[in-house]
């Protein structure tokens, strides 16, 4: 599903006025009338309530005037709280301000600190409000009395519904701008935004329903998005079936790299969760010394014992065993629990180079890295990095903060630099390729919060490439169905304690789910958005 930047839906509407010839109004109306009755169907009992809506002066006003006519019109006692003085209301939101009067509608004005302190007391009495006040536009800090409105909303603990996007929520990063609403439900218009998806903009849209107000197909591929939510429909088209005949040579065969002393369940999770992804071959290279402990621990893989250095290190010593292994695999799993170790960093700096088959690169592999990403350029085939915040902190020469403070500029730019696809882990795991696109992930939930889960991503994204599908394919159905995962957990076992090889043992139902193989449904801990046609 397409995420807008504002900037994109500007030139959406404008397309659709000057273009297409579909009159600004119109789309005002349709928004206006779509969101009444969301408003209406969500609160059955609305006509016993006393609702209050909060306009600003611009278009996202002119919405909550249309939305005003029609709850008057359904019977439900409306009342309208200006912030401005109308005469500098325009356009479209001036003409419809202009029908609340023969209506009767109520209409008080909040123009400064005084006339708003002077109807607190009144505001108080509402049951519900309807937040009308910024829009989409919004791109600085809000000050001044909308400040104190806006905080004053949150206060009286009563149900919001907002406009387009909460007032005071920035489009396209998803930070409030110094005060911002807190909503129940959000409707926007056409497409979700980037703000209403990624964090923390989620928190405070709450509930999220889109509403087509008639912005014609052919002007929405005029306007192409570069961001995009993750969704169970996107990804099921991506499945392929099997064919009965099916055997264990044709499901691919993953080779993984990992592991060192103390760190073997890491190498054991991420070639056991490529099995378990449906890899039909899986070989696990491990410094030799360790070799006995992970053959007891993943039964299904071939083990390769591996030279290894006098710590028990993997060592560059093993590249031509190495290389030899990769010529009928798939993919290469690079990194989970292999350390750190100087000649353990040779070696993998001498696969980035010479590995012929997409490789997954992750946790230590990532570390080994990070100290010439430049490297990068030189490799021989698609790469997908796996980073948390500090490793993609390492690889960037900056700090988890600034990461955390700008997800989707950092990944896309050391996307598009070293083009690799970037797999930046966290709430809303974020998925950036060399062309600029970025898949938000909803799934997923904070009991993640445990060791090992990384290793099992690893393995299964390196099981689906062995499969046959292209990192972007396999990159979006790893991120979502891992997610996914945790989130049945969550809901079957509870919120937190559950482990990685949970997880790793849930990845058939989740496949299962998505494919409509099985009968295990359960609720989703994310809520996706409603499309409605209105």
């Amino acid at each position: 599903m397409h995420l807008l930047t504002a900037d994109e839906m500007r030139e959406m509407d404008r397309q659709t006025i000057e273009s297409f010839g579909l009159p600004g109004r119109v789309l005002m109306e349709n928004a206006g009338r779509g969101a009444a009755r969301v408003l209406l169907k969500k609160f059955p009992d609305l006509s016993t309530k006393q609702v209050a809506i909060a306009a600003g002066r611009g278009n996202n006003g002119g919405d909550g005037f249309v939305i005003a006519r029609y709850l008057a019109h359904a019977g439900v006692s409306v009342t309208v709280y200006l912030l401005s003085d109308p005469k500098r209301l325009s356009g479209d939101a001036a003409d419809n301000f202009n029908l609340l009067a023969p209506l009767d509608i109520p209409v008080r004005q909040v123009t400064d600190e005084n006339s708003f302190s002077q109807l607190k007391s009144e505001m108080a009495h509402h049951h519900i409000w309807v937040d009308a006040i910024l829009g989409t536009g919004l791109n600085s800090e809000v000050k001044g009395f909308f400040k104190s409105v806006i905080n004053y909303i949150n206060e009286l603990s009563r149900p919001v519904f907002s406009v387009d996007i909460p007032s005071g929520l920035h489009t396209d990063s998803a930070k409030p701008c110094g005060a911002c609403i807190r909503a129940d439900i959000t409707v926007t218009f056409a497409f979700a935004k980037i703000g209403h998806i990624q964090l923390p903009g989620a928190d405070y849209t709450g509930e999220l329903h889109i509403i087509d107000i008639g912005i014609p197909p052919h002007i929405a591929g005029n306007v192409p998005s570069r961001h995009h939510l993750i969704t169970q429909e996107t990804l099921k088209s991506l499945i392929v079936p099997r064919t009965d005949d099916i055997h264990k040579g044709k499901t691919g065969h993953v080779l993984v790299i990992a592991g060192s002393p103390g760190k073997t369940g890491a190498a054991a999770l991420a070639a056991m969760s490529a099995l378990r992804t449906g890899a039909g071959l899986v070989t696990l290279g491990v410094p030799k010394s360790v070799n006995p402990i992970v053959e007891s621990q993943a039964i299904e893989v071939m083990t390769v014992p591996l030279p290894e250095t006098e710590t028990g290190s993997h060592t560059e010593e093993s590249i031509e065993t190495i290389l030899g292994l990769l010529e009928d695999k798939k993919c290469l799993a690079l990194g989970p629990g292999m350390g750190t170790n100087e000649r353990t960093k040779a070696l993998v700096n001498i696969l980035l180079q010479e590995c012929p088959v997409p490789m997954v690169i992750d946790a230590d592999g990532l570390n080994n890295l990070a100290d010439n990403p430049e490297i990068l350029h030189n490799r021989k085939s698609e790469i997908i990095l796996t980073p948390h915040p500090g490793e993609m902190a390492r690889l960037a020469g900056t700090t988890s903060k600034d990461i955390q403070e700008n997800r989707m500029a950092s990944a896309r730019e050391f996307a598009a630099k070293y083009n690799v696809h970037l797999v930046l882990k966290g709430a809303r795991t974020l998925i950036a390729h060399p062309d600029g696109h970025i898949y938000i992930n909803p799934t997923g939930n904070p009991g993640m919060a445990s060791a090992g889960m990384g290793d099992v991503l690893t393995g299964v994204l390196a099981g689906f490439i062995s499969q046959g599908y292209s990192p972007q394919e396999a990159t979006r159905l790893a991120v979502y169905l891992h997610g996914d995962a945790a989130d049945k957990i969550a809901v079957s076992k509870g919120p937190y304690g559950y482990i990685a090889s949970d997880i790793m043992k849930t990845i058939p139902e989740v496949i299962g789910g998505l494919t409509g193989q099985n009968a295990f449904q359960s609720p989703h801990v994310y809520s996706k958005p409603h499309m409605e046609l209105l």
